[in-house]
This record gives structure tokens, C-alpha cells and sequence, in this order.
């Protein structure tokens, strides 16, 4: 019997992420030693998702998959997130991690980022969903059952009444013509509160929603603003958030 490759997951807790690991799942190409997710070190919540630690960790537990949190400082250089990054991938490369999986579409600046500091450390980068039309892949998600919400939507490309709202055949009605209907390009960012992968749904509650406003993207966890094909300049935006509250 052959051993499988040891993979790290770039779990975001959004719903490509989630599909992403399905695929993983159906195909047992990878055995997933764990879910890598950056957080903020000063707030505890997923880096742009705007996600708390404790939803992020019970989403780990109903995966059943260890998670591997790796905080970042508020608004780091890039600099900075690439050698945070470079740490903990040396550290888990010594378990025996040869793969990195991403759930990345269409952005080919921000796959030949990652594949080359991969190629530092001597990992491979995975793409389950590469190429695949973001239009399909959204109703693949609904129709396996998938459920999600979004968190954080540039302001740039979506108005406040965007953000909050579960992910259903009425939001992609509803989204403007120039928005990926994945939220590719950075538009938004969501939690997935229940699916396939999950032993049980996570349950909670709507908090507020506020206005936050950024100089520049900084880090990696940016980066589908750094590498979009979309070239207006975000120190110009902010995004509308909804705190999600366990309960």
C-alpha cells in the first residue's frame, strides 16, 4: 500500500476553502496533517475574514482535523508575514509535510507567489480548484449542501447590505455584474457554518457590522487584493464587517 503525501491545508474558514477540502476528502489524494490558518495576534480573528478564534477553532473540531494557528501582528510588512510563514512551514516540514494545498481559482500572480517561496522550503503547492469557472463552483458548493456567510465585503465593489447575508441563489442574483460570484478578485470573504465536511453545524449569532478602513494590504493574507486582476488602489477602500458570535 502506498503512503500518501503529508499536506498542510491554507484554511481560511471561507467557502473556497471548505470545497476545497471536500475535493480533498472525495479524492484521498493528500492525508491533511492539518488546517493552517493566519490570524490576527491583537484582535484573535482570521486575517481579513474578520472570523473569531473561537468559531475558527469549532470549525476545526466538526472538521476533526487539527488546526494550526499562526498569528501575524496587526497589519504586518510583507516582510514580516513571509518570515512568520517560512517558520512555521520549516517547523512542520520537519513532520514530514511535502505539500501545501490552496484553495486559489484564477489568480496566476498570487499562485506563482506561493509556488515559488514553496520552492524555498523544497514544498509543493496544490490547486484542487485551479481554473475551475467560479459560476459553476459556487452552485457546486450550494448544491452539496454547503452553508455560508459573508464576513467582510470591499466597500469598493459591494455596499454594506452585502455583508451578513448567507450565500444563496438570491445573493448571486443580486451581486453587480462586475463581481466574481466567488468573490475572486477579494470582493468578499465568508464563514461556512455547515456542509459535508462537517460533523455538526456551528451555530451563531449576527453582531455589528462596522466600516474599517486600511492603508494598504500588507501581508499574504491581502494578497487576492495585492495580485487581483482588479488594479484600482485599495488604500483607497475599506470593508464593511459582520461580527459573527458563537453560541
Amino acid at each position: 500500500m502506498l503512503t500518501k503525501e503529508k499536506a498542510i491545508f491554507n484554511w481560511s474558514g471561507g467557502k473556497d476553502s471548505a470545497l476545497t477540502l471536500y475535493k480533498l476528502q472525495q479524492s484521498q489524494d493528500f492525508e491533511i496533517a492539518c488546517l493552517l490558518t493566519s490570524i490576527s495576534g491583537k484582535y484573535q480573528r482570521i486575517s481579513m475574514h474578520g472570523v473569531r478564534v473561537d468559531l475558527l477553532e469549532a470549525q476545526a473540531e466538526h472538521i476533526g482535523i487539527p488546526l494550526v494557528k499562526m498569528e501575524v501582528p496587526d497589519m504586518p510588512s510583507m516582510a514580516v508575514y513571509e518570515e512568520t510563514m517560512r517558520n512555521m512551514l520549516s517547523g512542520l516540514k520537519k513532520e514530514g509535510i511535502t505539500a501545501s494545498v490552496f484553495g486559489d481559482i484564477f489568480l496566476e500572480d498570487l499562485r506563482t507567489y506561493r509556488e515559488g517561496k514553496l520552492a524555498e522550503l523544497d514544498l509543493k503547492g496544490v490547486f484542487p480548484l485551479w481554473k475551475r469557472p467560479t459560476d459553476l463552483l459556487i452552485r457546486e458548493f450550494l448544491d452539496l449542501g454547503f452553508k455560508t456567510i459573508t464576513t467582510c465585503v470591499n466597500e469598493k465593489y459591494l455596499d454594506k447590505s452585502f455583508v451578513g447575508r448567507v450565500i444563496d441563489e438570491e445573493f448571486l442574483k443580486d451581486l453587480p455584474d462586475d463581481v466574481d460570484p466567488c468573490g475572486e478578485n477579494g470582493e468578499f470573504h465568508t464563514f461556512v457554518y455547515d456542509g459535508p465536511i462537517f460533523s455538526k453545524p456551528i451555530n451563531f449569532k449576527k453582531g455589528e457590522i462596522v466600516l474599517r478602513k486600511y492603508e494598504a494590504p500588507k501581508s499574504e493574507d491581502d494578497a487576492d487584493q495585492c495580485f487581483s486582476d482588479k488594479k484600482e488602489d485599495p488604500a483607497r477602500y475599506g470593508f464593511w464587517y459582520c461580527d459573527l458570535i458563537p453560541v
